[in-house]
């Protein structure tokens, strides 16, 4: 028997990672989705089970430093598939061509094991099941019904151009947080040099005058002897609510937390709330579009949520549908999703134009996440300047104030 490590994700969010024994591949991915939730990865142990608990640690940890596929790879690759497939070239020809051109080991690997398994005769679909880490379930369903309804090279530059969306999405959101956390880290190192550099120049003027010293100055130089005599339990106070932090947030409670404050800080809930809805949206929309069946479809798009309150909302709509219900109903029951996005997808299902009708929803709410990410920029930079020149306002004062005391003292 082989072992195997593999990656769970649970409905609730968490993942799962541990090492299963089996005679084949396929007997231990139907134990591991036996276990519940969705196969994030499977990996044949070649080296014994020990060397595999420290690799699941470390990748529960997140701390997995092994070459990886990136959104930008997936999206090269996708394309130049579609482009080949759309001129008539075959498969394992453009499988073969694009294994020579992939600068990534990790992909390289990917793409000559996808031919290799073209060549045996399994289908393209199949074939990407053995690595559920690089291709999504979205993925994997879209070119599945491409193979159905022969729209193969069609359906592959549909997943491209949602693949490049959502990278470009990806990076708005992230371009528009650059900024802030630059400023604060700006503040957060001035002050640690203003404490631990100048301050200690200007204590020497107030040595024996510690009873006419303001407020501030007494708070400041008592930091700054504390940061400098005990500089190494401020970084491990760092270190440890950092990594606190990002426990906390893998906890099914944390994760909880996360991400309704993401739905309720005033700044970001716009911004989140117009992401989610565009993802969510897209998705089923592109989905539904490929004709793949709605159960499949809904809890796909719950998996790619990427918050775990949407997320539920998928999973009542799924609930929903099993028992004979529609759609829309279930999404108008939600505080979260707005009424006119549950009327029109009612309207889509009464009419028979549903993936339509989600692709203008999810390109209504891409603009107004475009529109919300520049109200977002323009309101937190002066924010982050305030904070920055209070900082130093702060610390100038807490020195020059004893020091203009002193000389009116001295007249």
């Amino acid at each position: 028997m082989n072992s195997y490590q593999y990656q769970l994700k649970r409905p609730n969010g968490q993942v799962l990672v541990g090492v299963l024994r089996a005679e084949s591949q396929i007997l231990a991915t139907q134990e591991a989705r036996a276990l519940g939730g969705t196969l994030i990865e499977l990996v044949r142990i070649e080296g014994g089970a020990a060397p595999a608990h420290a690799a699941a640690w470390l990748a529960r940890l997140g701390l997995d430093f092994g070459q990886r596929v990136g959104s930008k790879e997936l999206l090269s690759f996708t394309s130049q598939l579609a482009v080949m497939a759309k001129a008539g070239i075959g498969l394992t020809a453009a499988l073969d061509s694009i294994g020579d051109q992939v600068k990534n080991p990790r992909m390289q690997q990917v793409v000559r094991t996808l031919k290799r398994d073209v060549e045996a005769g399994r289908q393209f679909s199949e074939a990407l099941q053995r690595f559920p880490k690089v291709f999504s379930l979205l993925y994997m369903n879209m070119v599945r019904a491409s193979e159905l309804s022969g729209s193969f090279g069609h359906m592959l530059g549909r997943i491209s151009e949602y693949l490049h969306q959502q990278a470009e999405t990806r990076r708005q959101v992230i371009g528009a947080m650059v900024y802030p956390v630059i400023i604060v880290c700006m503040a957060v190192l001035t002050t640690v040099f203003m404490l631990t550099f100048v301050l200690p120049r200007f204590m020497v003027l107030f040595q024996g005058r510690e009873d006419i010293l303001p407020m501030p100055t007494k708070v400041l130089m008592a930091a700054s002897a504390s940061m400098r005599g005990f500089w190494y339990l401020y970084l491990l106070g760092a270190g440890a609510l950092a990594g606190g932090a990002a426990y906390f947030i893998r906890t099914e409670f944390g994760r909880n937390w996360w991400d309704m404050a993401k739905l309720k800080i005033p700044i970001l809930k716009n911004l989140c709330h117009a992401l989610y809805l565009s993802r969510g949206l897209r998705t089923m929309g592109e989905l539904v579009n490929a004709g793949v069946p709605m159960l499949d479809t809904i809890a796909i798009t719950a998996e790619v949520s990427g918050n775990i309150h949407y997320a539920r909302i998928w999973q009542r709509v799924h609930l929903a549908i099993r028992k004979g219900q529609r759609i829309a109903p279930t999404l108008a029951r939600s505080p979260f999703i707005p009424p006119c996005v549950s009327q029109m997808i009612s309207a889509g299902e009464e009419t028979g134009t549903l993936a339509e009708i989600l692709a203008d929803i999810s390109d209504f709410y891409d603009k107004q996440l475009k529109a919300t990410i520049k109200t977002v920029t323009s309101a937190i930079e002066p924010l982050m300047i305030v904070l920055m020149g209070g900082v130093v306002a702060f610390i100038a004062a807490a020195i020059l104030l004893p020091i203009f005391k002193m000389s009116q003292l001295v007249k």
